[in-house]
């Protein structure tokens, strides 16, 4: 493993000890702390309901069926994505019609979205690359124009704002990532958000294989959780999506700590910015509408793939964020050309970004790439 590695979690004391009392409390399954991690998320994205999942994947199929689409229906989506995002379309038998992205941001362009609208198109899809908030009032004043039901992937966007407020907050539906090397990191889990108390209620059986009424409802005694009553009905087929006890324990106490890792994270994106400019290729993060997340700092560069093995050999570690989703086998059916998606995965580099980064880390990760590229 490298020394200067490219993610790496950091989980809080407080949360290590919360697991530790919510094992002993006998109550580890979809309990209190999961109810408490969705009003505490609530409160902090000022959303009206969130519920707690077992990962960000799961929110999305769910975004799926909530958005109404069908076998055969078309979806508009990102290329340059984890492959979580569209193989929630394909779970449905839908169709994922790809759309190209922006050079700078590697968000998904929001000018070419109409020309690929057809009589078959449901839904938006669109992910915050890296953390940095897409062209939000473009995509829903065509989804307005269009009436399409639009899906945030903020799975990289944890506490970023656009136009002062937080990502997801004016969303039909908002999913979000509590993946190990995410910026609210609890192991696994996701949450999935919305306004609308219809969707929610349908969202609290979905998640919990169609049953009305989950165990910690059919509490019969706050002082003694084991009470509970053991009549529901399930009027729907639903999954096992639910987050569990444990994981909310480490997101309340993680949540906590949000603001203060971002603004590091800032810190970190403002260092590579100002150090590396004229040496590589800088992707736009900052701009005074938006305020990214931070989650991904990739550069540009021809020499990529010669940088990233130099830099291993340096001990630090680096990735590609990503291939394009609609060059893999699987998508074969659906590939169109995307002319800058396809060039710019070729050059594109993840840099070292985690909590753990000291300033003498991020001066040799600079030192090294100048050492390369220059030397």
């Amino acid at each position: 493993m490298p020394n200067i590695q490219l993610f790496k979690p950091k989980i809080c004391d407080a949360a290590i000890q919360s697991v530790v009392q919510t094992l002993k409390s006998g109550w580890i399954g979809l309990g209190p702390k999961v109810e408490q991690f969705e009003n505490d998320f609530c409160n902090y994205i000022g959303c009206k309901h969130a519920i707690g999942l077992n990962s960000a994947t799961s929110g999305l199929h769910l975004a799926m069926i909530l958005a109404g689409i069908e076998k055969g229906d078309e979806v508009i989506t990102t290329p340059l994505t984890f492959i979580s995002t569209n193989h929630a379309i394909l779970y449905q038998d839908a169709i994922p019609i790809f759309v190209d992205v922006e050079y700078d941001t590697l968000n998904m362009d929001a000018d070419k979205i109409e020309e690929q609208i057809t009589k078959k198109t449901k839904a938006i899809v669109c992910v915050h690359y890296g953390g940095y908030p897409c062209d939000m009032d473009k995509i829903y004043d065509i989804a307005s124009d269009y009436n399409l039901i639009v899906i945030e992937d903020c799975a990289h966007a944890m506490g970023a704002e656009y136009k002062g407020e937080k990502i997801g907050l004016r969303s039909q539906i908002a999913v979000y990532s509590f993946h190990a090397v995410k910026n609210l990191p609890i192991g696994d889990g996701g949450m999935i958000a919305v306004n609308d108390a219809e969707l929610y209620e349908k969202l609290k059986k979905l998640r919990w294989m169609g049953i009305n009424k989950d165990t910690y409802s059919r509490r019969t005694s706050m002082e003694n959780l084991s009470l509970y009553s053991w009549q529901y009905n399930v009027d729907n087929v639903g999954y096992k999506y639910h987050m569990n006890d444990i994981s909310a324990a480490i997101g309340i106490e993680q949540l906590k700590l949000l603001d203060k890792e971002n603004k590091r994270r800032e810190e970190i994106a403002k260092y590579y910015t100002r150090e590396l400019d004229g040496v590589v290729e800088l992707p736009t993060v900052f701009s005074d509408d938006r305020k990214s997340s931070h989650h991904i700092y990739h550069i540009k560069t021809e020499k990529r793939n010669y940088l990233h093995s130099e830099l291993q050999k340096s001990d630090i570690g680096t990735g590609v964020h990503y291939i394009p989703n609609h060059l893999y086998d699987i998508y074969e059916p659906y590939h169109r050309e995307l002319p800058n998606a396809e060039d710019v995965w070729k050059k594109i580099l993840s840099l070292p970004m985690h909590m753990y980064l000291s300033d003498k880390d991020l001066e040799k990760v600079v030192s090294e790439i100048k050492n390369v590229l220059e030397g």
